[in-house]
């Protein structure tokens, strides 16, 4: 019986999945509604006092979205308060979203490549993918991996659609 080859391997190809490149962290929420006053507005005094009686060191190097999930109109001033505490204890965070979220750290992850590995090279990014926006995210990988790239290509090794290819 003869030895079964896996030519896909052998063609030197480099296939890329973005699945590699979601999140792996738990995402957290903070909503805002929660301090709002008959939740309908946000008092500055019991804002302040909350977040400082809050325990920001709770979110350290957490991956944390900021949002309101009511119709109630926040102000600027108290997003930046909450982003402020946030970075002083060293979390991952947006102002919008748990989608917003998990396409950032996506983001995040795909300008964190090290093109080295991808420098010359035949690139196959594969097609089916569970993270929200794929068209965003692979259209960002053939941004950063186009400089370097002899070939991208859209699919799976068996069907492929042409992307780019270097002169």
């Amino acid at each position: 019986m003869d030895e079964i080859v896996n030519r896909v391997k052998e063609s030197g190809l480099i296939a890329m999945d973005l699945a590699d490149f979601k999140p792996r962290v738990e995402l957290v929420g903070i909503d805002l509604t929660d301090q709002l006053w008959q939740g309908m507005v946000l008092k500055e005094k019991d804002f302040r006092a909350w977040i400082k009686s809050n325990d920001w060191e709770s979110y350290a190097s957490r991956a944390v979205y900021v949002h309101c999930s009511t119709d109630a109109i926040i102000p600027t001033w108290a997003y930046m308060l909450v982003a402020s505490k946030l970075q002083e204890n060293g979390a991952d965070y947006v102002i919008g979203s748990a989608e917003m979220l998990s396409s950032k750290l996506l983001m995040d992850k795909i300008h964190g490549l090290d093109l080295s590995e991808f420098q010359d090279g035949r690139i196959i990014i594969k097609g089916c993918a569970d993270v929200s926006q794929p068209e965003v995210a692979m259209s960002e990988l053939v941004r950063k991996l186009q400089p370097v790239a002899k070939s991208i290509m859209y699919g799976e090794p068996c069907s492929t659609v042409p992307v780019f290819k270097r002169r």
